[in-house]
């Protein structure tokens, strides 16, 4: 609780500028938050970790809320953050060593009417990306959903799973707990050595893909690397590295083309019992909602997301035979990598929109281009009537 004293100190007013000056993410420094009219009437005070900043008559504080947000005050404060105290951290004599471009108010005045018309026609692009974006992973998981419950033949017969979220399957399928099929073994429970150069480990970070990604993965000793494979823990293609802490779930395969690799923290590993098993499909199974669903009910109540092993080896999962797992499986991979492909081109999208909007406050606030006898178009349209028409 603030005393009277502080409160008084700390309390903003509108157009004050808000500066995240310390976090654990050096992405985070510099973010800076304009103080509207309705935060200032619910009487706010700035708190830790933050810098209030509160321009002069010489300056429009929505002008100096582009500049702050933008690479031309970020590079700046990047670089005082690190070179200063070898930290992600700012102070207040260091955001005030920044160079801004300055111009008349008047002019600063025009420069934030221009940008809040332009910014806001390409937020509303971004949006409209996002969207899309949203709805093709909805479609991509309902594809995967459906292939993995009811199969591609939609004349087989079916059967009641005897499990109620799961439904009706079909007939010729079998419906068990995953450990009948595949063997789950924890990792190694040991801090091994990091090296700059060694034998790759595969933790949480290494699993978010198809195919375990070893690109970023911190390496290990050879003698640890030895401790880390007893016990049927040596890693060979086709088996599934696992995440059951954090980000539970996550699921990746481990390929011929791999160089050799050990688990790391928080994974484990999944075994075939059968060479006939297709890891392409329990895969599939597993990132669809067939076991995220089971998951999560594991989860719930739990001050942190994990799972333990005996709880994905019981895990319920659809199983077809050996032919229909590698249509289901290939047709999956095709269909999905279309909707890869979309994914990718929205995200690709969206990252050419952020730069435009960036480079165009860039311009903008340095005088680059000339806005001063600017006005909105007569015809405006609102951004969704222009994101319809655009899209």
């Amino acid at each position: 609780m603030l005393s009277a004293k502080e409160r008084a100190s700390a309390l903003l007013i509108e157009g004050d500028l808000v500066v995240t000056k310390s976090s654990g993410s050096s992405l985070h420094i510099g973010k800076t938050t304009l103080v509207t009219a309705d935060i200032a009437k619910q009487g706010c005070c700035y708190g830790n970790f933050m810098q209030r900043l509160r321009v002069n008559s010489s300056f429009t504080p929505k002008l100096a809320w582009y500049v702050m947000n933008n690479e031309l005050a970020r590079a700046q404060l990047d670089l005082l953050s690190n070179s200063t105290t070898g930290l992600a951290n700012l102070n207040g004599t260091l955001i005030g060593e920044i160079l801004l471009p300055v111009s008349t108010v008047a002019e600063q005045t025009q420069i934030a009417r221009f940008l809040d018309h332009e910014t806001a026609r390409i937020d509303a692009l971004i949006e409209e990306q996002q969207r899309l974006i949203e709805l093709l992973k909805e479609k991509r998981q309902a594809v995967i959903s459906h292939a993995v419950t009811k199969g591609l033949d939609p004349t087989a017969p079916m059967k009641d799973s005897g499990v109620e979220w799961l439904g009706e399957v079909p007939a010729h399928w079998v419906v068990a707990g995953l450990k009948r099929f595949w063997s789950v073994t924890d990792c190694k429970h040991i801090t091994a050595e990091f090296v700059d150069e060694g034998i790759p480990l595969a933790s949480i970070r290494e699993v978010q893909s198809r195919y375990v990604d070893l690109d970023n993965a911190k390496q290990t000793t050879e003698v640890f690397y030895r401790q880390l494979i007893e016990g049927g823990r040596e890693l060979v293609a086709g088996d599934l590295i696992f995440s059951r802490n954090a980000t539970v779930g996550e699921v990746a395969q481990v390929a011929n083309w791999h160089p050799p690799f050990a688990m790391g923290q928080d994974v484990c590993v999944l075994k075939k019992q059968y060479q006939w098993l297709s890891s392409d499909y329990l895969q599939a199974v597993l990132r669809s909602p067939v076991v995220t669903v089971q998951l999560d009910n594991l989860m719930i109540g739990s001050t942190f997301k994990r799972v333990n092993v005996e709880d994905i080896r019981g895990l319920v999962v659809p199983m077809p035979p050996e032919k229909e797992q590698k249509l289901i499986a290939d047709y999956l991979n095709s269909e999905t990598g279309q909707f890869d492909s979309l994914l990718a081109e929205c995200r690709g999208t969206i990252g050419l929109l952020q730069e435009r909007r960036s480079a165009l406050i860039s311009a903008a606030v340095t005088g680059k281009i000339d806005v001063r006898g600017w006005q909105p178009p007569a015809s405006a349209q609102a951004p969704e009537t222009a994101v319809a028409e655009a899209v």
